[in-house]
């Protein structure tokens, strides 16, 4: 990855773009920030602010390295979780073979901070998008990038821009096979798979290199359903590759997983038959990085294995007691506009009051409004104006998205680095 760009990201100034950092930090560079260590309790911080935990963060890259070594998988992580291209860098220095995304935009960050392989998770038809891939292929020969294909009027499209910007590489392309009816996006059916592997053939701008899906879109998704879609996922990659359409490749893509059901991916991948090259068997899950205290919490799959290791949650959001209007009732300082409430509503888990830390006993979060958590209170609860809460966050994808700068704090709240994000 570019490091060069990475420091750049230090150097960049702290200002009130950035919630929750301290106002007397104004003017220091991001580095020079991190250098001091401040304490995210008495260092000045302004809640609400997020924070993400730099041991849970470390142990989660840690988990899912040696779990994808373990089964054979190679792992391309998808960044649309974080937008981080410093936990994008974490990840590849873990051994992640690249890193997944979804629209155009996202492989733009990814390039400017030097992420050499990407998986494109989306059929992409942006002929504007297509022509600045075209260029980054031609200008830098290690850069490769796979993206889906899952209809004919697609590969059409994507040839015609292609074709226009002269591209002089082909695009390496993966037929998407569908979920099943009435799911997301992907080919239904196997003649639909090889008309559009057909019609990718018939271009000199695309090449097919594989095939693969997202299991987690399988309707009614339990272990059998999930592991039959796999099935034919790996039955699709052998029939292409009987049909030849494969040769020439020095490697098949098969590639699946979201961070609900990749331990069956793994289960069935073991059960890829020797084709004709070598199978890379891509894993793409994305929420592991911070994992959280609601959805993935219940969904993870490591609740099914347990002596695979577990993930830990490793966002906290940190608001205040603003008000307090009655017993049964009291109102923090953050909201919809902080906390990832798409899935879940948080949950209140710690209390903070004169540098003592206790559990939330007693406090439920009930709703959100823009600036403010609703919290219910029962008599256990000692609650005051002014008291810290620590929430617990559901679904990392939609806590990230509201933080351009988040501190990477240690157990005892020092606060190490800054986590810059690019949505």
């Amino acid at each position: 990855m570019g490091n060069e760009a990475l420091a750049r990201l230090a150097e960049e100034r702290v200002d009130h773009r950035f919630k929750g950092l301290p106002p007397d930090a104004d003017g220091l560079s991001i580095a020079e920030l991190a250098a001091q260590r401040r304490n995210l309790f008495t260092g000045g911080f302004t809640t609400p602010v997020l924070a993400l935990s730099a041991e849970r963060l470390e142990h989660n890259l840690a988990l899912m390295e040696t779990y994808a070594a373990r089964h054979g998988l190679a792992f391309a992580p998808h960044g649309k979780t974080s937008m981080a291209p410093a936990l994008f860098q974490r990840q590849i220095e873990r051994g992640a073979w690249g890193i997944t995304l979804a629209v155009p935009h996202q492989v733009r960050v990814a390039r400017a901070f030097g992420v050499e392989r990407i998986f494109l998770a989306n059929e992409l038809v942006d002929a504007a998008a297509l022509r600045w891939i075209a260029g980054e292929l031609a200008a830098d020969p290690h850069f490769r990038l796979v993206c889906y294909v899952d209809s004919v009027s697609g590969v059409r499209l994507m040839d015609a821009a292609l074709r226009d910007a002269g591209a002089g590489r082909p695009l390496d392309v993966v037929v998407e096979l569908a979920a099943g009816e009435g799911a997301r996006t992907g080919v239904r059916t196997d003649e639909e798979c090889a008309a559009v592997a057909d019609a990718v053939a018939a271009t000199g701008t695309l090449r097919l290199v594989g095939v693969a899906g997202y299991e987690g879109e399988v309707p009614r998704a339990d272990p059998e359903r999930v592991r039959a879609w796999l099935r034919r996922l790996v039955a699709l990659a052998a029939g292409f590759d009987k049909a030849g359409r494969f040769a020439g490749l020095d490697e098949i893509v098969v590639s699946a997983g979201g961070s609900a059901w990749f331990d069956a991916v793994a289960d069935v991948f073991t059960e890829i038959p020797e084709l004709s090259v070598p199978v890379l068997k891509l894993l793409r899950s994305g929420a592991y990085v911070s994992h959280d205290d609601g959805h993935y919490r219940r969904l993870t799959p490591f609740n099914r294995v347990p002596g695979e290791g577990a993930l830990e949650p490793a966002f906290r959001l940190w608001t205040q007691v603003v008000s307090r209007p009655s017993p049964g009732q009291a109102f923090a300082n953050a909201g919809k506009r902080d906390a990832a409430y798409d899935l879940d509503l948080p949950v209140a888990q710690v209390v903070r009051r004169d540098g003592a830390e206790r559990p939330a006993d007693g406090v439920t979060v009930t709703a959100l409004s823009d600036q403010h958590a609703w919290l219910e209170t029962t008599g256990e609860a000692d609650l005051e104006v002014g008291d810290w809460v620590g929430l617990g966050l559901s679904h990392p994808c939609t806590a990230f998205d509201k933080w351009q700068l988040i501190p990477l704090a240690e157990a005892d709240g020092t606060v190490v680095d800054y986590i810059r994000t690019f949505f």
